[in-house]
């Protein structure tokens, strides 16, 4: 998928590096009102304060969006029966049939469609990469921001 051609414009205009840039995210416009599954070896679920932790190679999958760490703690929604936000830590990565984000946390917030990756976060879209410390993402229109010293590597043709 493109980069927006903001971030083609920042990349030229500072060699690679600049401090902000804006992304497409494979084309997703995600439908966050899928359904949302989770595999792992293990999940704890605490009543009390309406949370369940996933633990080991857990995996979750909504549409054509995969979400793969060592640690998923779910909250729930007030209700009690809808997620409301997927928390993910431990070599959080996130991919779609295009790109893939790699980073220490994310944490996804099913509502609003935004997930927000933090800690050493790489970006890989075809033979392009961007890197960063923060990438939020909205996949109900498959955009994004890098923030934190960004630095972008183009190939020519390939994006």
């Amino acid at each position: 998928m493109k980069f927006v051609v903001l971030a083609l414009c920042l990349t030229l205009a500072t060699p690679a590096l600049a401090q902000q840039a804006k992304v497409a995210f494979g084309g997703l416009s995600q439908d966050t009102s899928l359904p949302v599954n989770v595999e792992a070896d293990t999940l704890s679920v605490n009543n009390g304060d309406g949370t369940a932790v996933f633990t080991g190679n857990v995996v979750v999958v909504q549409g054509e969006m995969r979400l793969t760490a060592a640690e998923v703690r779910v909250e729930y929604a007030p209700d009690g029966k809808a997620i409301a936000r997927l928390h993910a830590s431990g070599g959080v990565l996130i991919a779609n049939a295009a790109d893939a984000a790699e980073a220490r946390e994310a944490v996804y917030t099913i509502d609003s469609g935004t997930v927000v990756l933090t800690g050493d976060v790489l970006l890989t879209q075809g033979p392009s990469t961007m890197a960063g410390q923060k990438l939020t993402l909205n996949l109900k229109d498959g955009t994004g921001v890098m923030e934190g010293r960004v630095s972008t590597t183009f190939v020519p043709g390939g994006n």
